[in-house]
Parts: structure tokens; sequence; C-alpha cells
């Protein structure tokens, strides 16, 4: 064993959360050891969002070689080299993969440890033959694929995120077990570049979203011949390569080439030893306080191990409240209600705040629900992108959550995700003066929805009018 290191903040996980942490508090003079046992960036970078929306890019131009006849244009079969398609992939993690190296973050002032860590004591962490003890540390180790215990499971070959982007021979007949974001957008993907896909859910598939908003993307699917089977768990799985078969409890059964497993995640905590630690924990995660504290007043926990939704951003965030709390004894209190998420379908599903049957359920008559439709948005008609809607949920005047599902919607949520935990009230958007045309649009004319029985259907406005207009 080497002399003990001593830094001030020594941080368990190079994935977002990790690295946000190890380069703000090493360019604000901290000392810092980052310690990673797999790849820098972690799963985003390597295995989560960067692969899946550069596959689904592809995709998309795939799909939209069909799609001329609107436009007068004579719609062409796609030619698909699947090899080709995943060398994009990998070109997309190797242009991001600088700003994660190693050499980048040492260039900051972070020494790497590219080993397995695990606790020691309750400030002392090893990793590579290296005792680490710091004043505080940060675990942020992610999450894995959760792979359900079914019945034959483990006989056949299946794929998770983690092994998906290493395919370089498109499946024939891609089975999907799980219907959550993961599994849809990897559906749509695959399908769109020319596999047959099927998925099944035991539940409801995009089950977590607003009924209305699932419903008009799983049609999308079911439209571009993605077979998708809720309510169907799995009992039983058998077969070899080329020929897996899932076994459904109610007797249904599908027969596929591959098996891709996206049925929840699970936090990566075993190697810690966090019992040595005195750091709480459960199945799923670290334990932690409001402020992302553990049991051991020194050990702070982000990101998906931290026991909340699994999001990068959400791990970006917690980087920025453990900085704070760390580094200048700031007192921080981490929310979820300000916290967006987007299944990057096509169309896209986004969401902030509760659903329209969330808030109801908070909030009774009190609530006013406020829609525009995409097929009333110049913009939108002009690109034959007339699918979906944008849904606010307001109360008093001031929204507390939206739900867009239509083109660009992840990035429409953006300026919900600033109005609403800044407590803006529904004026102050339906005031924008919005680029005429764009689909920014869509928010303003929501908003604008709130004012529409207040002015334009009330009698005393009307009465008020009148008067006013003989002055």
């Amino acid at each position: 064993m080497n002399p003990e290191i001593r830094p001030d903040l020594c941080i368990i996980g190079a994935g977002a959360g990790g690295l946000s942490v190890a380069a703000g508090a090493a360019q604000m003079g901290a000392r810092v050891v980052l310690v990673e046992r797999g790849r820098m960036g972690g799963d985003c970078l390597n295995y989560g969002c960067v692969p899946s929306k550069a596959l689904l890019a592809a995709a998309h131009i795939a799909h939209g070689r069909g799609l001329g006849a609107e436009f007068g244009i004579a719609p062409a079969r796609a030619e698909v080299d699947f090899a080709a398609v995943m060398d994009h992939v990998q070109g997309v993690i190797a242009a991001i993969a600088p700003h994660d190296s190693v050499e980048r973050f040492e260039a900051l002032g972070v020494r790497v440890i590219r080993a397995e860590a695990r606790f020691a004591g309750p400030d002392i962490v090893e990793a590579g033959g290296q005792r680490i003890r710091a004043r505080r540390f940060v675990i942020a180790t992610g999450s894995a694929p959760l792979i359900p215990p079914i019945d034959g499971l483990d006989t056949v070959p299946y794929l998770t995120n983690e092994t998906l982007f290493d395919l370089d021979e498109r499946p024939a007949h891609l089975m999907v077990l799980g219907g959550g974001p993961i599994g849809i957008e990897m559906a749509q993907a695959f399908a769109r570049l020319g596999s047959r896909v099927t998925v099944i859910e035991a539940l409801a598939a995009l089950g977590r979203e607003d009924a209305e908003a699932a419903a008009l993307v799983l049609d999308r699917l079911r439209a571009e011949g993605v077979a998708i089977h809720e309510r169907s768990p799995v009992a039983r799985v058998s077969g070899a390569a080329g020929a897996i078969t899932l076994q459904g409890e109610d007797g249904q059964s599908w027969t596929g080439s591959h098996l891709l497993v996206a049925a929840g995640r699970r936090p990566q905590i075993r190697a810690l030893d966090l019992d040595a630690a005195g750091v709480a924990h459960d199945a799923r995660g670290v334990i932690v306080d409001a402020g992302l504290r553990s049991s051991n007043r020194r050990v702070y926990a982000i990101g998906d191990v931290a026991r909340g939704p699994q999001f990068t951003h959400l791990a970006g965030y917690h980087a920025g409240l453990v900085l704070r709390s760390a580094l200048f004894r700031l007192p921080v209190r981490a929310g979820t209600a300000h916290i967006p998420r987007v299944t990057y379908t096509d169309p896209e599903l986004a969401q902030i705040g509760p659903t329209e049957a969330e808030a109801r359920a908070l909030h009774g008559a009190r609530l006013e629900v406020l829609r525009q439709d995409y097929a009333g948005n110049d913009r939108a008609q002009a690109e034959r992108r007339t699918e979906g809607f944008v849904k606010l949920m307001v109360r008093r005047g001031r929204p507390v959550g939206a739900t867009i599902v239509g083109a660009a919607a992840g990035e429409l949520i953006g300026q919900w995700a600033l109005a609403i935990p800044a407590g803006l009230k529904v004026g102050a958007v339906a005031g924008m003066v919005a680029p005429y045309p764009t689909l920014g649009e869509l928010n303003k004319r929501a908003a604008g929805q709130y004012y529409v029985p207040r002015l334009f259907e009330s009698g005393l406005v009307r009465r008020a009018v009148r008067l006013l207009v003989r002055l």
C-alpha cells in the first residue's frame, strides 16, 4: 500500500455527476481525487444518452427518406448500412470523450485513479493500492441495467444498453423486454433501421407518463410496425442465439433473433463496502437527506445512486449542490419537482412537474388545465409536424406542471423548467414575444389560454369595453 493521499474531496465515479463535482472543485482550488473503475464519462457517454441519441438520429434520417410525398418529393427506400450506422455512434462518443478524459481532468489538477474503490472506514477509501483519507467523499457511481429474475433468462444471450451499441449486424427481430423510455426509444430506432421489433411490457408502456401523451407516442410506433404487448409479464425465457423465446404468464409467446433487456436500473454500490463507512443504503441506493448527505456526514451521494430519478441532468444539478455544501458549507436542499424528463422518440414526450392526473389528485378543483395543439401552430403546419400538444397545469395563475408531446418537445420543455421553479405566473410566458413562425409560440399560446375565459368570455369585460370605447 502506497502512502496515504489526503485530498479535500474524493469522488467515486467519473460519470456526469462525478466529473462535474471534480471539475468544479479543482477549478476552485480544492485538492481532488477522482476514482473510476470503468470508462471515463460513465454510462451517459458510453452506453446511454450519447449513443442512444446518435442511433436515434441515424434512424430519423433513414425514416425521413420515405416521407417526401406530402412535400411533393418522391419517397425513397433507405438503404441502411448497419455497421456504418454503428461506426457513426462510436464516432459521436469519440468526439465527446476528450471532454471527459483523464488527460483533461489531470490538466485541471485532479488526481485520477483508475481502479475499483471500497471504503475501509468512515473516512478512508482504498483504490488501486492507494489509501485515500479525505475530508469529504462523493459517491457518484451511477446505475447499471437491472436484470429481472425471470426463469431461464440467464441461459440465453441477451443485450442491455451496455452491450447494445457493440452490435455490428442488424437484428432480424429484436425483442425488447420493458416498455419504459429506454425500451421504447430503442424499439423505434431499430424499427426505422429495418429490424422487426416487438416490445413486451409487464404493466403499461410509458406508464409513468401522461396517458394521452403516451398513447400518441405508442400509436406512432405501432403505425411504424412495432408490436407492443402491454400487461404481459414474462414467466420464462428459452432458446439460443438467433432464436430466443419469451413465454408470457398468460400463455402468449414471442420468438426473436435478439433480446434487449430494458427493465429498469439498479444502483452500483455492491463493491463499495458502504457498511464499513457507516453509510446507510438499501436496494435503491444510498439513503441521503435533503442536502444529499448520507448517514456518514462526510459522505455525499449524487445522481442515480441517490435513490431518486435517474437522469444525467439531475446528476449535474446534484453536483452543483454538493459543491456549495462541501466547499462553502452552505445549506442546500435538493428537489425534484423542477426536474424535466424527456423520452426521445418521434414524437418526443417531455414532462416537468406533475402530469394532469397527478396534478388533479394534488390540487383538485383549484387546478386549471390549459392546452395548445401543434395543429394550431403555423411552423408545425409548414413542416407537416402537426401531431402533438402542449398541456399546462396551472394553480392560482402559476404553472405547476407541463406535458409536451410532439416535435422538439425536449427543447420546448426548457421554458417551463425556468418558469416553474422561478414561480413565474402564466402571464410572463403569455406576454413573451416569440419569433414567428416557431414552435416556441406553442408555449406562449398555451399560457394565453389562461386569459380566454377571463377576457373573451367575460360579460363584465365586454360591458366595460362597450362603455370605454364611447369615451
